[in-house]
């Protein structure tokens, strides 16, 4: 069994304000929804991580993390930017890759990557001031999506999988709330 386990306290969420501009909101939201993702995996160990606890779903912990990873990187940087970067996890070849995880994984690893992951994200999105800002490249589906688009389907696919993410953890442990 490995005992890992990512070190430190849960992350603050702070709650986004109530009454701000459009551009502000939006951030502050999918910063929320990505803490909530980070809170939920707080305090699991590598083995917990990669468990699926909700049958007959292959989702866990460390597969929801992975699989937003390459969701960062394929709407603000694949898509958006125009960068020529391929997927971090998942390929043609293994389309479930990203949710493919064991308990040999690291959870602190697959953190600091995604970590890494959403700091390019988010230097894209501080340059663009203009939510209509249309995306330099197109979605795997041949569409142009401006910054507002990327920015609420980034918060709806978040919110979903720390919907997810809820079952997951009180499955292992039977912590809510976070």
């Amino acid at each position: 069994m490995d005992d890992h386990v990512v070190p430190g306290e849960p992350p603050d969420r702070p709650e986004p304000d109530w009454a701000t501009d459009e551009r502000s909101t939006l951030l502050q939201y999918l910063q929320y929804y990505r803490t909530t993702l980070e809170r939920q995996a707080f305090g699991l160990t590598d083995e917990q991580a990669a468990t699926a606890t909700v049958a007959p779903s292959m989702l866990t912990m460390t597969g929801l993390i992975r699989h937003m990873t390459d969701v960062e990187r394929n709407w603000f940087r694949r898509c958006f930017n125009a960068e020529a970067v391929e997927p971090a996890y998942f390929s043609d070849e293994r389309p479930d890759g990203d949710l493919e995880v064991d308990a040999q994984l690291s959870l602190a690893g697959t953190l600091a990557a995604w970590r890494a992951e959403i700091e390019l994200c988010d230097q894209i999105a501080a340059r663009v001031t203009e939510m209509g800002t249309l995306a330099a490249g197109r979605s795997r589906h041949g569409h142009r999506p401006n910054m507002r688009w990327v920015l609420v389907h980034m918060i709806e696919e978040y919110a979903r999988h720390c919907g997810h993410g809820d079952l997951i953890r009180e499955r292992i442990d039977g912590a809510t709330d976070l």
